[in-house]
């Protein structure tokens, strides 16, 4: 069973920045595509970012380009969510999620095809 536990969440103003971590228990950790989902009060669970098992691409929501970066350790079996010039509507409660790797299809960006799921770590970015 692959568990993924989130830490770095917190309350900071705009413009700031933070730095999410995702940790994961699994020593095939390089076997998983991983993202970054978030969900908002009363709002869907939506895509931030993804990366593939072996950190070479990367994706994200049109919304975050330019301030987020996510990126992988896999001797250190974690996932990282660098964020900056973080605004008000960035505020919700951040997941990680895996996917195992497979030659057949890409990094996955839809909430469906992640397999595995962190508890999720709060974000509020006050204005």
């Amino acid at each position: 069973q692959v568990q993924l536990v989130e830490s770095g969440g917190g309350l900071v103003q705009a413009g700031a920045s933070l730095r999410l971590s995702c940790a994961c228990n699994r020593r095939t950790f390089s076997d998983y595509n991983m993202g970054w989902f978030r969900q908002a009060p009363g709002k869907e669970r939506e895509f931030v970012a993804a990366i593939d098992w072996s950190g070479k691409f990367t994706y994200y929501q049109d919304s975050v380009k330019e301030r987020f970066t996510i990126s992988r350790d896999n001797a250190k079996k974690t996932v990282n969510l660098q964020m900056n010039s973080l605004r008000p509507e960035d505020t919700a409660v951040y997941y990680c999620a895996a996917d195992q790797f497979s030659p057949v299809k890409s990094v996955p960006r839809s909430t469906y095809e992640y397999e595995y799921w962190g508890q999720g770590t709060q974000v509020t970015v006050s204005s």
